[in-house]
């Protein structure tokens, strides 16, 4: 990577701490940390809601499996419209009603202290394995790419997210995720430019190539619960969908943070559907790699894993200043999850076990 590189990505991960970290002015009272006071446009909570979707996990892994397989997990993105309306209908009015914080405090409120208390320390105990997870990849991805210390990258990645998340509050992560969201859409539609200007034949050669493959294919629609069949994965993510517009703290504090109960019904449903196409694209970046090399066969290592050809590909094939914008673009994906986790155990713990 060139010097370049390494600027652009150093004077993102300051930008976005310093920001972050200029909310903490506004928290004049814990409504102000955990809920903005609820004075945050929709358009931004709406971005918000669409990153709390996305992770480095998913920014990596849907262009690793659609070079593998296909567009299967696709049909993934198409049961969120349905989660969307049933947040729309009947979640967001429903936490609105409340108005607390945590969700947890339906759970008291319908089976007592003890349901509160009990799914709060599980949530809490998730977020935290999340977090690690998404942290170590991340840190895995930049020693790859510039080969700095793994330890340190955990650490200063680490502070960095933990220091803006918890100074600047609810109001801080909410507005750092809807730039993340930008800048990881703005990465993904210029490594597809640039696939689609590289590509030997033209735009129409991808195409031709993928469907030569089946590479547009959304999966077998049999009848059997043994393989990921598009009937499978569609029910699969119903269930997860709607637990994550349902119940997940995540999901359900970016409700509170609207000025009305309207505004925070148009954020789920705009959010939620802002995934759908933008997975399209991630799946389309997979799907023109799996093209590209095929026409350069000599430009990827012999052997090199599905879920690493997309990270060669920014190293090695975007052209200098992008690459950095690129690994910025996917550590936006990665630090928006670990500053929601950070943020939402925080509620979690002040309004759970404190209040």
């Amino acid at each position: 990577m060139s010097k370049l590189d390494v600027i652009v990505f150093i004077a993102y991960l300051a930008g976005i701490v310093l920001f972050g970290s200029s909310f903490y002015r506004r928290n004049k009272s814990a409504e102000a940390y955990t809920m903005g006071n609820q004075r945050i446009p929709t358009w931004v909570v709406s971005l918000s809601i669409f990153a709390t979707f996305v992770s480095s996990i998913s920014y990596l892994a849907l262009p690793g499996q659609a070079y593998l397989t296909n567009w299967n997990a696709f049909v993934f993105s198409l049961s969120i419209p349905f989660a969307s309306y049933m947040a729309v209908r009947f979640f967001v009015p429903l936490y609105r009603s409340i108005n607390s914080p945590s969700a947890y405090t339906y759970l008291e409120m319908r089976f007592g202290k003890w349901a509160k208390t009990y799914v709060s320390v599980m949530y809490l105990l998730t977020q935290l394995m999340r977090a690690g997870t998404i942290l170590f990849l991340l840190a895995l991805m930049v020693h790859t790419l510039l080969a700095w210390n793994m330890t340190t990258i955990i650490i200063v990645t680490g502070f960095s997210v933990m220091l803006y998340s918890l100074l600047g509050g609810i109001q801080a992560v909410v507005w750092t995720d809807a730039i993340q969201a930008i800048i990881l859409i703005l990465g993904a539609v210029f490594c597809i430019g640039t696939l689609l200007f590289e590509m030997p034949g033209g735009v129409g050669h991808v195409f031709t190539i993928a469907a030569a493959s089946d590479k547009f294919s959304l999966g077998s629609f049999r009848l059997e619960l043994s393989s990921s069949t598009f009937w499978v994965v569609l029910i699969y993510g119903i269930f997860i969908n709607l637990q994550n517009y349902g119940i997940d703290q995540n999901y359900i504090q970016r409700y509170m943070t609207s000025g009305s109960k309207r505004e925070a019904q148009k954020s789920a449903l705009v959010g939620g559907l802002l995934y759908v196409p933008v997975s399209a694209m991630f799946l389309f970046i997979g799907t023109a790699l799996f093209a590209f090399y095929k026409q350069n066969a000599g430009l990827l290592p012999e052997g090199t894993p599905a879920d690493k050809v997309f990270p060669w590909f920014i190293a090695n094939q975007l052209p200098v200043g992008l690459t950095g914008f690129l690994i910025a673009s996917v550590f936006a994906a990665g630090m928006s999850t670990i500053s929601t986790s950070i943020n939402s155990s925080a509620t979690v713990i002040l309004t759970d076990f404190f209040k």
